[in-house]
């Protein structure tokens, strides 16, 4: 399962996410951080509870196939390279603090890699459950049926009050975190999207990056979460979380429509230069790739490039990525050149073959 993870450019939970032809809401993520009473959070660096949450999470498997009938697997991640850690952060499967090698780290997955349990991140359980487009009742679902499952067998750290216990303050109460992945770029485009942000922030949610807290918006691409996990329910959480970001997409919506009709001309230039760039280019880094498939995505939204399938804009975003490119070229001391060119060649496949 584990070659099949990594060597996989699109996970199921990528694919399909775009409603009407158009790929704004890109993915939706519901994460849930829980304790295990008696073990010693994960900060306490104690090997005795680092060990017996590993032992705990390892035998979850069979509870988990039963609950979702889905195949699960143990990653131990100290057992990986460092490259193979590094996808898994592309595949927003762990998070960049999960890819630094430390003992009794690991990953519990599923075989589609729809949900994923970080052991011994933050806290000793960080469930996901991922879904393509807007869909975040459904992570929430599928998140608690794990969550559930895992319950029945082993007790939570929970306190009547404040709720689930959690190694930052900022997570106790529901311990949930639900975010959206969008791609905006008109928004990006008209200036709009700090304007935009600042509004977000205002209403007590967050937004960041391609990889979450810390990371860049390449590709204009922007993760939308919530922040409060305290006086609030996890589906009124949701619910206000949808809310807003479907008011996000109508904005982004409008501007693209702004964008053609104010300079139609000036648009279709930069739509086609970058189609061009990534046609041709014989060398190309990461963020430039990203920002040029932003452009080609939004001419292809908006019918001024020729499309390609619904989720390929996602599969080269995955592919793309330096990781996932050292990988495939099969070794770790791979130089800029040599990843950059390889870089632009996959891309000018892909659109040899999407021709």
């Amino acid at each position: 399962m584990l070659d099949h993870i990594l060597d996989s450019p699109l996970s199921n939970w990528l694919k399909d996410s775009s409603p009407n032809g158009e790929h704004i809401a890109i993915s939706s993520r519901v994460r849930l951080a829980r304790n295990f009473e008696g073990p010693l959070f994960t900060n306490k660096n104690d090997e005795p509870s680092l060990q017996e949450v590993d032992s705990i999470a390892r035998g979850l498997i069979s509870t988990l196939t039963k609950a979702d009938n889905r195949e699960y697997s143990s990653i131990s991640l100290d057992k990986l390279s460092d490259t193979e850690r590094s996808v898994l952060v592309e595949k927003h499967l762990i998070s960049p603090a999960m890819a630094e090698k430390l003992p009794y780290r690991s990953l519990v997955v599923s075989n589609d890699a729809s949900v994923a349990v970080m052991v011994n991140e933050e806290d000793h359980l960080r469930i996901q459950a991922m879904e393509p487009g807007l869909q975040l009742m459904n992570a929430f679902k599928h998140a608690s049926l794990i969550d559930d499952a895992i319950e029945s067998k082993h007790v939570f750290a929970f306190h009547e009050q404040f709720g689930y216990i959690t190694a930052c303050p900022t997570n106790v109460g529901t311990g949930m975190r639900a975010s959206v992945m969008l791609h905006l770029p008109a928004l990006a485009l008209t200036g709009r999207i700090n304007r935009l942000i600042r509004s977000i922030l205002q209403l007590g949610y967050s937004v960041r990056g391609l990889y979450g807290e810390g990371s860049e918006a390449l590709g204009h691409m922007y993760q939308v979460s919530n922040q409060r996990t305290l006086g609030d329910s996890e589906l009124d959480t949701i619910e206000q979380l949808e809310k807003i970001v479907e008011g996000i997409i109508a904005e982004e919506r409008k501007y693209r429509q702004s964008l053609l009709h104010n300079d139609r001309e000036g648009l279709e230039d930069r739509l086609w230069r970058s189609y061009g760039i990534l046609q041709y280019a014989r060398r190309i880094d990461g963020k430039e790739a990203l920002e040029k498939l932003s452009d080609v995505q939004l001419g292809m939204d908006l019918g001024i490039l020729p499309a390609w399938s619904d989720h390929s804009f996602n599969e080269l975003v995955a592919v793309t990525r330096p990781n996932f490119l050292n990988k495939y070229i099969g070794k770790d001391d791979v130089t800029t050149n040599e990843r950059d060119a390889y870089r632009a060649t996959v891309i000018r496949q892909k659109l040899v073959d999407m021709a």
